[in-house]
């Protein structure tokens, strides 16, 4: 008796989970019927789930709600959506429901504020902090947000020349935020980012250029590293550096009172992943807190600032394998109908993995495959070595089509490949859709863009 890939499943992982289930042999996502959308859609087919983004933020709240509770920590929490994430308009309207600050790191992510503004979306009391290497655009930008009553705007210096360039734009006092340049991790070509200001040098700066400056207030100290929060020795000397920063600058300067701890909650890149955001996020809160009460300042306000976290979860894509290719006695190369350099642009820039599953056919018997994308790039797959493990799939048969499904790839991947321009080979975008629930929580699924025609793209190519 062969295996069937249900058994593979759920001898492999544990399945079903809070967002995957089958019924009827087909898989769902959220209760959601995907096979429904295929039916009605066509492939590929790119979709967001938009519920997703809210109860991510809701749950991040919640953790450090309990922490700052349990650890009777004197200060609050205040949680960022990073734009460069994500910056779809339904990503921006969904994540402003939930009462958060917004993190811009270029001067076009204002004429996204701008936009949201006239709309009714948010309002001038809304905090937004600006990262970045500050361009001549981006600091003219910034200026006239404070300028016409976004006194809650808090641009983050990234080196020294942008205080002076601010500080000549803004017509009132304003508040400021310093970035520290961290130490990179061990493996990388390059000991320390080039972002920010080094750590020997913030105190010295404040001093030189903004203890004395009337029309500038330093509330932010931020912290950020590439690896995101991890329970690792490099995350907590990183962390620990900083609030050795912190503590020194407290001390001379009273109105700081910000600690911005940067971004980097993961998400699930796998069935099999584990994390427990729960025990980081109090090991966080008491630590900083242990951290303080040795060094007699009071606790800072915590700032975070989620990205792939907020939105990451909400995407997927989904897939038609349109033929088995079989290239020698071992490989078998399913093709699917669009591609991946296209679609999914980390797989094969820095080999980000996805949760990847089969559709339909789940009683059918398995087998080891490659998947193969459709331009004439020998990069344009998908294997072991982005997967977790090997890849197996329902076997392929020409008569009864398969439809597989990459999950939680909803940040960066378009506006790294591009969205709605010229990609590899021309393999058009995919249709996008939208879902989420009406009034009466009735499913509901929107267009949000269709499927590139072949005219769109020669008249961006200027045919």
């Amino acid at each position: 008796m062969k295996i069937r890939y249900s058994d593979l499943i759920d001898q492999t992982f544990n399945f079903p989970t809070e967002e995957f289930t089958i019924k009827n042999n087909f898989l769902e996502f959220h209760g959601i019927p995907l096979i429904d959308l295929i039916q009605k859609y066509g492939t590929p087919l790119k979709f967001n789930y938009l519920p997703k983004i809210s109860q991510n933020i809701q749950k991040a709240k919640k953790w450090f709600e309990k922490a700052i509770h349990s650890n009777q920590y004197k200060n609050k929490y205040t949680y960022c959506y990073c734009t460069k994430s994500s910056h779809f308009y339904f990503v921006l309207e969904e994540v402003l429901k939930n009462n958060i600050s917004i993190e811009t790191s270029y001067a076009y992510d204002i004429e996204i504020i701008k936009n949201l503004y006239q709309k009714g979306k948010m309002n001038k009391n809304i905090e937004i902090i600006c990262n970045g290497f500050k361009t001549h655009n981006y600091i003219i930008n910034i200026s006239e947000l404070i300028n016409n009553g976004f006194y809650n705007t808090i641009p983050i210096l990234d080196n020294y020349d942008e205080l002076e360039k601010l500080s000549f734009f803004i017509h009132y006092p304003f508040k400021l935020g310093i970035r520290i340049a961290s130490e990179e991790e061990p493996k990388f070509e390059f000991y320390t980012s080039r972002l920010g200001i080094g750590y020997k040098d913030i105190l010295i700066f404040y001093l030189n250029k903004i203890k004395n400056n009337s029309k500038v207030e330093l509330k932010m100290l931020h912290f950020f590293i590439n690896t995101g929060i991890k329970d690792t020795s490099y995350y907590w000397n990183e962390l620990f550096k900083c609030l050795h920063i912190y503590a020194r600058l407290k001390k001379i300067a009273p109105e700081l009172n910000i600690l911005n701890i940067g971004g980097g909650f993961p998400i699930k890149t796998s069935m099999s992943f584990k994390y427990d955001y729960e025990y980081i996020t109090n090991e966080i809160i008491y630590q900083i807190k242990k951290f303080c009460k040795n060094e007699n300042i009071l606790e800072p306000h915590i700032y975070t600032e989620f990205g792939s976290y907020t939105v990451g979860e909400s995407g997927g894509i989904i897939y038609k394998i349109l033929n088995q290719k079989k290239q020698n006695d071992r490989e078998k190369w399913n093709m699917i109908d669009s591609s991946f350099m296209t679609t999914l642009p980390d797989t094969w820039a820095i080999n980000s993995r996805f949760i990847m599953m089969a559709i339909n056919r789940w009683n059918d018997s398995y087998e080891r495959v490659f998947l193969g994308g459709l331009t004439c790039d020998s990069d344009d797959y998908y294997n072991s070595e982005q997967h977790l493990n090997a890849i197996y799939l329902p076997c392929f048969r020409k008569k009864i089509p398969l439809y597989i499904g990459f999950f939680n790839t909803g940040a960066y991947q378009d506006t790294i490949s591009g969205y709605g321009g010229v990609h590899h080979c021309l393999i058009p975008q995919p249709i996008h859709i939208l879902i989420n629930y009406d009034e009466k929580k009735n499913l509901v699924y929107k267009i949000f863009r269709y499927s590139q025609k072949y005219e769109e793209i020669l008249k961006i190519l200027g045919y």
